[in-house]
């Protein structure tokens, strides 16, 4: 018998994020809405979960993280639309969402530099080993990143582009 497969999907994300989910800063006008995500088939042994949103075409040299939020309890399968602003109270009350690269805690939405093409973002849950990441929300992405991925048993991502002309 063959194993289901971790999988994550989203009911408002398809390929591309919109203007709704852009973020609000650094040039961008948009929404700063996180979207809604949902997670079948995870490992038994999950004790938590992490999800991470990064532009790998960030032209930083590094990349760029623009979302972070952990301990999110193992019986947890949805973070609902706009579960990214903290101010919501949206997300499982044990999660922790973290500095993002904007420097603000939660969701940053996607805002690539106009005319400097597609940016791929990739949005992943992470199954973790541990029942929480002993982290502040005041903890920098490198951190939260580095432990996130020490503690993954199995992880699934959806990848989505925008760009700004």
């Amino acid at each position: 018998m063959s194993k289901k497969t971790f999988t994550l999907f989203s009911n408002n994300l398809g390929g591309q994020f919109d203007k709704s989910q852009e973020f609000n800063g650094f040039g961008g006008d948009g929404d700063n809405i996180s979207p809604q995500l949902s997670w079948v088939n995870a490992p038994e042994e999950t004790k938590s979960f992490a999800i991470t949103m990064y532009d790998i075409d960030a032209p930083s040299g590094s990349g760029w993280w623009h979302w972070l939020i952990f301990n999110i309890p193992s019986n947890s399968n949805e973070l609902v639309s706009n579960a990214g602003d903290i101010t919501t109270n949206l997300a499982p009350k044990s999660a922790i969402q973290s500095i993002n690269d904007y420097g603000t805690k939660g969701y940053g939405g996607p805002c690539p530099p106009q005319g400097n093409g597609f940016h791929q973002y990739i949005i992943t849950i992470h199954a973790l080993k541990v029942e929480q990441l002993d982290l502040e929300d005041s903890t920098n992405a490198a951190v939260v990143g580095f432990n996130i991925l020490a503690n993954t048993i199995e992880k699934a991502s959806i990848v989505a582009y925008y760009k700004r002309d």
